[in-house]
């Protein structure tokens, strides 16, 4: 069992661990949970009934947030010529071709998404043990691997996130930062539970949204009550 802080068991006493809490319930006590000496972020673990062992019930893409990330989001892009100068104009921090692949082999990897045009993915791909384990490898599915880079930086810039399970079915989602207004995390909240249920697999039997959990990067998990 993990070892917690003082601060973390402290809030961790002040509600019922075990008790369900609605959604805007939840958020509420996870904002006043919240008590490091930085912004935290406020993260949604959704627990699926899928098997993502299965090709057809792997659960991947990305969904805007209405309200924005709270964060700075660190954009890496490989791309050459008239795109990779779109991408600098479009406020990506790192943009090159080999020279980039380079620096990311040898382990600049202060990025948070990596996005990438077409013609570089035999570039990228040879960095798939680099980014793959990170979960950072550009990918058609979540928008990443595009001709226009440009559009994909605004849009990752101002609030779009990737999700995907993990090997247990989870999805874990970055919401907003506990500095929020209620009322914008649970805008947040509300769209990534609608484009999970929208993207739901054919394929998935029983209970879809087994869980759902949200906490802040410090402070205990607030079950919701579905």
């Amino acid at each position: 069992m993990a070892k917690h802080g003082k601060k973390y068991n402290d809030a961790a006493r002040r509600f019922d661990n075990d008790g369900l809490h609605s959604a805007s319930e939840a958020l509420a006590l996870v904002k006043s949970l919240a008590s490091a000496n930085f912004d935290e972020t406020v993260e949604l673990v959704v627990r699926l009934g899928v098997d993502p062992r299965k090709a057809d019930e792997m659960v991947r893409g990305t969904v805007a947030l209405p309200a924005g990330t709270g964060g700075d989001v660190r954009v890496a892009v490989f791309a050459t010529g008239e795109a990779a100068t779109a991408a600098r104009e479009a406020g990506a921090e790192h943009v090159g071709a080999d020279d980039l692949a380079e620096a990311v082999e040898g382990g600049m990897l202060d990025i948070d998404v990596a996005i990438a045009s077409p013609d570089m993915m035999p570039t990228v791909g040879k960095l798939g043990r680099v980014l793959g384990p990170r979960g950072l490898m550009p990918n058609p599915k979540t928008g990443t691997v595009t001709p226009d880079v440009a559009k994909a930086v605004e849009e990752f810039k101002g609030g779009k996130v990737e999700y995907r399970t993990d090997k247990n079915g989870n999805v874990q989602v970055p919401i907003g930062k506990a500095s929020f207004d209620a009322s914008d995390l649970m805008a947040n909240f509300e769209a990534v539970i609608e484009e999970l249920n929208r993207v739901k697999p054919s394929g998935a039997k029983g209970k879809y949204i087994k869980k759902a959990v949200v906490s802040s990067a410090m402070g205990p998990g607030v079950k919701i009550q579905e």
